[in-house]
């Protein structure tokens, strides 16, 4: 697009490096609130970009900035049905849960005669309320139009070459736009390029790494004619589903990895693996992406048939390392995004409500505006809080990585992450979010306490998995969720297949609260529990 600040010298309140959705949101925000704004783009738009699965609380929480803000864009994208109806020309993928399979090397998977090598958990009762996966390219590209027509500047195809801290306060930063010199001044600089991104390298501020966490490659791409799950018979389930398997994010896992599907509705699909270094060096992927990733399938004949018609439709992507931790995040008048800051494998889709979370901190800071003593303080405090959900959540997915190699193990873990999720949104729902401020709930002494039991029975468990040994892991998981689990997780008669059942929080109601005869009236005419 020919689109871009046509003046070479400029001055701005607030200037935000990369024009990804959390550059383009965090913009429109800080022009609702006054400030006069540049987006910086390097690239330009449509463009590919990976980073696509949304969930329940990221939606929840974009349901929320549209209202406190009045961004009724962010309202629209935040459910499918809303979606298809205003936008039907930017493509998304339909999100019903999170599907999990079980893949053993050299072997078919067997799901019909083994319910417990599968996994199914639903966020959403229906298509009109479900999730999303965002066909980035179309996405991002309409946050930024919307972000411009509300007056934020916008250049791309923009090199910054230099960055200099103003003696008065505030950053200049010049570079070249299409080969012509230009500056910018700003009062805050906010960096939105992502891990190892501008701010990154022009302090040269080294990755610090998360504990104990492996050493992790990825190769992606987008492809077409990838069969769906439910045509293959190694798939198909004896039981109910509680969503149609393939309507979801997809993810196969193996020992040292996982590979994941997601579908959108222009007949893309978005496929890759999320690699152990160790296998990753075994399949040469650095080397040879595509055939790196054509091995990886040759071990693993279930994912060799999902994918024996399909056919790439850009080069394939290699990533050294997946794992990004930024020693320092926000100094005098800047500051990092969460995806800036920090990157963790994509297991949960955890990158877009960490992201977003962190940008409703920084608006909720600029409310106050950009003036000195307070903001030292409060950027502090936006950091130290950011960081530790980046710490735990590394953490958490580090332990789920390690299981992979037992799926049993793997979807007892898995019920840290939905009993968190699915609480963290219903308290926020019934507006009570201080029974859960932080992602994932790391603020909650209860969880923490039960999580930090069970990853200390973990190595046992994954050395000798016996049925002893896994009951008696279950029930320590079902122990430790028991105070946050309001959606019947943990039920050995649901055989690993989980609905989205309002019984279930009615059951659960004291545990938010409420009595179950208030919770049943609250579902009665809630508009998230209609229309399904």
């Amino acid at each position: 697009m020919e689109i871009g600040v046509r003046k070479t010298e400029m001055d701005f309140d607030i200037a935000i490096v990369g024009s990804g959705f959390g550059g383009s949101i965090l913009g429109m925000i800080a022009r609702r609130l006054g400030y006069r704004v540049l987006l910086i783009e390097r690239g330009s738009h449509p463009r590919f970009a990976i980073g696509e699965s949304t969930s329940p609380l990221f939606n929840l929480l974009l349901e929320e900035t549209a209202e406190r803000y009045e961004l009724p864009v962010l309202r629209i994208l935040s459910a499918y049905g809303s979606w298809q109806r205003t936008y039907p020309h930017v493509a998304c993928g339909l999100k019903r849960g999170f599907t999990f399979f079980e893949h053993i090397e050299g072997r078919r998977c067997n799901a019909s005669a083994n319910p417990a090598s599968q996994l199914m958990v639903a966020a959403s009762p229906c298509d009109e309320v479900a999730d999303t996966h965002w066909y980035r390219a179309d996405v991002d590209a309409l946050l930024v139009e919307e972000a411009q027509q509300m007056g934020v500047e916008y250049t791309d195809r923009t090199d910054l070459v230099r960055l200099q801290q103003q003696p008065g306060g505030g950053w200049r930063l010049e570079g070249e736009r299409l080969g012509k010199p230009m500056a910018v001044s700003c009062r805050f600089l906010v960096d939105a390029s992502g891990p190892r991104g501008f701010l990154a390298r022009a302090f040269a501020i080294p990755n610090k790494g998360f504990s104990n966490y492996p050493k992790t490659q990825a190769v992606y791409t987008h492809f077409t004619g990838v069969k769906r799950c439910e045509s293959v018979p190694d798939f198909v389930l004896p039981h109910p589903e509680p969503y149609p398997m393939d309507d979801a994010a997809v993810h196969h896992l193996f020992d040292c990895g996982w590979v994941w599907v997601l579908r959108f509705n222009n007949g893309v699909i978005s496929a890759g693996a999320a690699l152990d270094e160790t296998l990753a060096l075994q399949l040469e992927v650095a080397a040879d992406p595509e055939g790196g990733w054509k091995r990886l399938l040759a071990r693993h004949p279930s994912l060799q048939t999902l994918f024996d018609e399909a056919q790439p439709i850009r080069p394939f992507v290699f990533v050294p390392s997946l794992t990004w931790r930024s020693q320092s995040v926000v100094g005098e008048r800047w500051v990092m995004l969460p995806s800036a800051m920090a990157s963790i494998d994509p297991l949960f889709s955890t990158g877009f409500p960490l992201n977003l979370l962190g940008i409703l901190r920084l608006a909720a800071i600029w409310e106050h505006g950009l003036e000195e003593p307070s903001l030292s303080h409060a950027l502090t405090a936006y950091a130290e809080v950011a960081l530790a959900e980046a710490d735990f959540t590394a953490r958490y997915v580090a332990a789920c990585r390690k299981a992979m190699r037992c799926f049993p193990v793997f979807a007892a873990l898995s019920m840290f992450y939905f009993a968190a999720a699915s609480f963290s949104e219903m308290a926020r729902r019934l507006h009570c979010p201080h029974l859960a401020t932080r992602y994932l709930a790391e603020d909650r002494k209860d969880l923490m306490a039960g999580w930090a039991r069970c990853e200390a029975m973990l190595d046992a468990v994954l050395e000798q998995p016996n049925p002893a040994a896994l009951s008696c892991f279950e029930q320590a998981v079902a122990e430790a969720i028991e105070r946050l689990n309001i959606a019947g997780l943990c039920d050995p008669h649901k055989l690993n297949r989980y609905g989205v059942d309002f019984e279930d929080v009615i059951r659960g109601a004291e545990k938010l609260g409420f009595t179950p005869e208030a919770m049943r009236e609250i579902i009665k005419t809630a508009p998230w529990a209609q229309g399904c």
